[in-house]
């Protein structure tokens, strides 16, 4: 079998270099260390992970390295019928979905959860430069730390990038600043040539609907990580919202009207019946938003030691935040 085309990804904000994506962008492909994957396997079979399953990427198996797929595990997986094989001796590449695929210009933001930076494999040199990381940034005091987002430009239809560096400089007060930079108002550019002051963002009618939406589902994010004794390091939260006005405000109509509960489980049926229609395309309308957890490389269960209190400071932040943008953006705050 031929060795499939790939590229590299080209809307990664956060993580290591070397993601690949598929020639059609619908999958990805990763360098994982051996506990990534391992977590990856468990998250599938494992009943005590299957509430929070839905909040992560699909998983699709592992990628030898010629590229290869095993027919003799094809339908092993019960969720694709695809399961890929690896070579014994080399470093695995996990194969997921790409989260961003069904967007046509996705606004990306990595927020990397936890107030511990390391894992008990550390050396003490590596804890205690961990240790001052997490207390020169956010990390330490909110369990957060803005890894990287893009935000796509109205009038170029460019995504624009802001790096680590920023999340790294900034303080807790100036989250609030970063939030907003991410879920930003803009206006319609009628003239490119007079292209308006704010080049990126969508309609504050538009963007309120999504905000609320994804405050939704991080809650139940939240709800599921809480019920379980788990530590997760180096993880983040991805968040993923549609840049393209027309394409989010459809999005917004079809998927969001009504529909407070964040529950997207017929939008995604309807979702798969589009894309059924266009065969390597994204669907022509589908939700305007998508949350997940990613990175486990430093993922495991730990029975009998509670919470993972540092990831729940995180997320709590997070929704304060998203409150704290909500309330700007319905009552007239000042911060665009």
């Amino acid at each position: 079998m031929d060795k499939p085309s790939t590229q590299l990804l080209a809307s990664q904000v956060g993580g290591h270099a070397g993601v690949m994506t598929t020639e059609d962008g619908s999958l990805l492909i990763k360098p994982a260390l051996h506990h990534e994957l391992a977590f990856y396997q468990k998250l599938q079979q494992d009943a005590a992970l299957a509430s929070l399953r839905e909040y992560t990427p699909k998983f699709l198996g592992v990628l030898k390295l010629e590229g290869q797929v095993d027919p003799a595990q094809t339908a092993s997986n019960s969720a694709t019928g695809v399961v890929l094989e690896q070579i014994e001796g080399q470093k695995e590449s996990i194969v997921l979905e790409n989260l961003s695929h069904t967007f046509l210009k996705p606004n990306i933001l990595d927020i990397k959860l936890g107030t511990v930076l390391y894992d008990e494999t550390a050396s003490a040199e590596k804890v205690a430069r961990m240790e001052k990381a997490a207390r020169d940034t956010t990390s330490f005091e909110t369990g957060v730390r803005l890894t990287g987002f893009q935000v796509h430009d109205n009038v170029t239809g460019k995504a624009v990038n802001t790096p680590k560096s920023y999340g790294k400089s900034i303080k807790v007060d100036q989250l609030a600043e970063g939030i907003a930079k991410f879920f930003s108002v803009g206006e319609a550019v009628k003239d490119p040539a007079n292209p308006p002051t704010s080049t990126s963002g969508l309609s504050r009618e538009t963007l309120v609907p999504i905000v609320e939406t994804i405050r939704d589902e991080i809650k139940e994010i939240r709800a599921a990580y809480g019920e379980l004794e788990i530590r997760m390091v180096g993880g983040s939260l991805l968040i993923l919202y549609e840049a393209d006005w027309e394409r989010a405000e459809e999005g917004v109509k079809k998927f969001l009207a009504d529909d407070g509960d964040g529950d997207h489980e017929e939008a995604d049926e309807e979702e798969d019946a589009d894309s059924d229609t266009e065969p390597g395309k994204p669907p022509k309308v589908s939700p305007p938003i998508v949350v997940k957890l990613i990175d486990f490389a430093h993922t495991k269960l730990v029975p009998g030691e509670g919470q993972d209190k540092g990831v729940l400071l995180g997320m709590d932040t997070v929704l304060k935040l998203l409150d704290d943008r909500l309330a700007e953006l319905t009552v007239g705050g000042t911060r665009e």
